[in-house]
């Protein structure tokens, strides 16, 4: 069976305590708590990065950070250094399982704080879910988390009351502060009591099986424009096109910028909070079409991977309207969903899909880098 064809899908991402074996060694996946780091944290993981990894840092669709190219040999080491760092649970089973969004712009202790805090200590409490399942507390000033991953999401409605909803239902159950932890508990035991677990995630387990109406009542505020770079309120936005982070690059932008922390965003973003970037290879302003452009890490970096991706993807961005996304196999770890242009790696080709997912049935096959520019 060709891997480019038919990739391996794990059921589970990489973390800390449980990393994953990719071309370039082993990628360690470092979940910020509130997905927020402090000027030192950040800087010592830039440290890290150079001395245990490659260098780069990946900003992950899910607002997590990657260390690549690490040697196993070295993986104990880097382990008790995030430990010291407060950067990762000491519970393997608990890292695994902390898949929480919350937006970057929020006040300091309010509701998404304390409804995070209320997410953690239920953790293990909640019964067995696949690893990929996560959370997303979209309380924020906007909601800005709709197209996050995300399984069970806590939102509000249009007067700012709470909310519980179960990914991919139009409506979901009102809720109080003081009673989302039971609600949490609820859900999820629902999900598994009604089979969900072979589902993997709640939007695909309900194509099949429907909601108690309890779950069905209110629908969420609609979700706010999308995050651009630039200058807001509580700092600084900027892009990471790809997600990739020279661990020099960012050392140099917490240094001179004057930012007390970072958080860490979807789309590939991060807020410098209380900074101002100068010069850096980052991106500042909005319509960069580098950030419209998705690619994975491809080959040789990923074993399932036929063809490389960023460099095509980076030429390619500039020129096609829309998004873009150049995956190297059919799992589309970068994007899984839909893009204008999507190009899939198969047996070291290209197969275009328009409007659609690199698992959808492309409209040409087999091409190669020369006939891409050609095509598109």
């Amino acid at each position: 069976m060709n891997s480019a064809t038919h990739p391996i899908v794990k059921g589970w991402c990489p973390g800390a305590h449980r990393p994953m074996m990719s071309g370039d060694g082993l990628v360690v996946r470092v979940r910020p708590f509130r997905a927020e780091l402090s000027k030192a944290q950040a800087l010592a993981l830039c440290d890290l990065s150079q001395r245990y990894g490659n260098g780069v840092i990946d900003l992950t669709s899910r607002a997590n950070l990657q260390l690549r190219g690490v040697a196993e040999a070295d993986h104990p080491a880097l382990l008790a250094a995030l430990d010291a760092l407060g950067l990762i649970d000491a519970d393997p089973a608990i890292e695994g399982h902390r898949n929480i969004l919350v937006p970057a712009r929020r006040d300091a202790g309010g509701l998404t704080d304390r409804l995070y805090d209320q997410v953690l200590a239920a953790l293990p409490r909640l019964p067995d879910l696949p690893e990929k399942m996560g959370f997303a507390i979209d309380t924020g000033p906007d909601a800005c988390l709709g197209n996050g991953s995300a399984d069970f999401r806590f939102e509000l409605d249009t007067a700012g009351a709470l909310l519980l909803r179960a990914d991919s239902a139009p409506k979901a159950r009102p809720i109080t502060e003081a009673s989302a932890t039971s609600a949490l508990l609820d859900l999820a035991q629902w999900f598994n009591g009604t089979g969900g677990h072979a589902a993997g995630r709640m939007a695909r387990h309900l194509t099949t099986t429907s909601l108690p109406q309890a779950w069905t009542q209110t629908e969420p505020r609609p979700q706010s424009a999308p995050c651009f770079p630039g200058l807001v309120s509580e700092g600084f936005i900027l892009g990471a096109p790809f997600g990739k982070m020279a661990a020099t690059d960012l050392q140099t932008l917490l240094e001179t910028s004057g930012a007390s922390h970072i958080r860490l965003m979807l789309s590939r973003l991060f807020l410098l909070v209380d900074g101002t970037p100068g010069d850096t290879p980052f991106v500042t302003e909005p319509g960069n079409p580098l950030m419209s452009a998705h690619a994975c890490p491809g080959a040789p970096f990923c074993p399932q991977a036929t063809v490389p991706t960023m460099d095509i993807a980076r030429d390619l961005a500039s020129r096609v309207s829309g998004t873009l996304h150049v995956s190297g196999c059919a799992k589309g770890c970068a994007l899984p969903r839909a893009a204008d242009t999507t190009l899939t790696g198969r047996d070291g080709r290209f197969d275009l899909v328009r409007n659609g997912a690199p698992w959808d049935t492309p409209c040409a096959r087999g091409l190669s880098p020369k006939d891409l520019n050609e095509t598109l």
